[in-house]
């Protein structure tokens, strides 16, 4: 084996890889993934909030504006042998609005959270005007 050879080995360790691995997390907020649908009679909204807590959405409907507004807070801790070798904190928010009319009952939406994404039925009206009304989780 020649020095080289032997040289490189030492970066093979699995305590260099563990270590030195890089952080997946990139640098720019990403936005939650978001499907709608229609039907004749109602709009489903699908969000995706994996590791959302759910008292931490909030969700209002106002002049035909969809508001989904989350807030994330994480925090991952690496030891090793009982030290710390990495401690990172994540808070992030994020606010996201969809047009839907004014063929939306504001008073029937539903909203439910389950595994991490959020699930909103929109059953629609004739056109009324617009109300302001914020909607509870199930």
């Amino acid at each position: 084996m020649s020095n080289l050879t032997r040289f490189n080995s030492l970066f093979d360790d699995s305590f260099f890889s563990d270590f030195f691995r890089p952080v997946t997390r990139s640098t720019g907020e990403k936005v939650p993934a978001i499907d709608v649908h229609e039907s004749d009679g109602s709009y489903k909204v699908k969000v995706d909030l994996p590791g959302v807590k759910k008292e931490d959405i909030k969700i209002s409907l106002d002049n035909g504006i969809l508001s989904i507004r989350a807030k994330t807070e994480s925090e991952e801790k690496e030891e090793k042998e009982g030290k710390l070798i990495r401690h990172e904190r994540h808070y992030g928010e994020f606010l996201r609005q969809l047009s839907i009319g004014s063929d939306v009952d504001a008073s029937a939406v539903k909203a439910q959270f389950d595994n991490g994404v959020l699930s909103l039925s929109l059953p629609k009206q004739e056109a009324l005007p617009n109300e302001s009304r914020h909607i509870a989780i199930e």
